[in-house]
C-alpha cells in the first residue's frame, strides 16, 4: 500500500470513529443533558409556584388574623341579649333628657343572622326638631352598634314647632348559639 492510500484509510477510518463517536456516545450524551435541563427547568417552575402559593399563604394568614380582630372589635360592641333593656333604658332617657315625649315604643320581630340577633324596635318621639337632632347626636356616641331604619318626620298639627319622629331604631346583639 502506498502512503497516499494509507492517509486515506487512515482519514476515512478516523472520520468513520469521530462519527460513530458523535452518534453513538456525545448524541445520546446531549439527548440526557437536554431531558435533565428540561427537568431542572420544571421542578424551578414548581418550586416558583410554591414560593409563590407560600407568600398567597402568608398573605391570607395576615388577612385572615385582621379579620379575626375586626371580629373580636365588633363582637365588643354587641351586648349580650341579656342587656337588651340595658340598651333600651338608654335610648329612654336620652330622648327624655333632650325634652322628647314617647308616644309608641314597640319591638317587632328580631333577625336571627349567624353570629348576630338584630332587635329592631318601632318608635315614635314628639318634640322639637332641634331635640331629635340632639337625641340622634347622643344615639351616635353610645358605645353600641345601632342603626336606625326608616326615619319619618312630620309636622305636628296640635303644637307650633313640634315633629313626630317615627322611626325604626335596630339593636345589635351577640347570638348565645354562635
Amino acid at each position: 500500500m502506498t502512503s497516499g492510500l494509507r492517509k486515506a484509510v487512515f482519514f476515512i477510518l478516523l472520520v468513520a470513529v469521530a462519527a460513530a463517536g458523535y452518534q453513538y456516545m456525545i448524541k445520546p450524551a446531549n439527548q440526557h443533558l437536554a431531558e435533565s435541563k428540561q427537568r431542572v427547568e420544571g421542578k424551578r417552575a414548581k418550586l416558583a409556584e410554591f414560593e409563590e402559593a407560600t407568600a398567597k399563604a402568608d398573605d391570607l394568614n395576615k388577612q385572615l388574623a385582621q379579620l379575626q380582630e375586626a371580629i373580636r372589635f365588633f363582637e365588643s360592641k354587641l351586648p349580650p341579649t341579656s342587656e337588651i333593656h340595658k340598651v333600651l333604658e338608654q335610648v329612654t332617657v336620652i330622648a327624655q333628657k333632650q325634652g322628647l315625649k314617647p308616644q309608641t315604643i314597640r319591638t317587632l320581630v328580631p333577625k336571627d343572622n349567624s353570629g348576630y340577633v338584630e332587635q329592631p324596635l318601632e318608635m315614635k318621639w314628639v318634640g322639637d326638631f332641634n331635640s331629635f337632632y340632639s337625641f340622634l347626636l347622643e344615639i351616635e356616641k353610645l358605645p353600641r352598634i345601632m342603626k336606625l331604619r326608616q326615619l319619618n318626620l312630620e309636622k305636628e298639627n296640635t303644637d307650633e314647632g313640634k315633629v313626630g319622629a317615627n322611626f325604626i331604631l335596630s339593636i345589635f346583639f351577640q347570638n348565645r348559639a354562635a
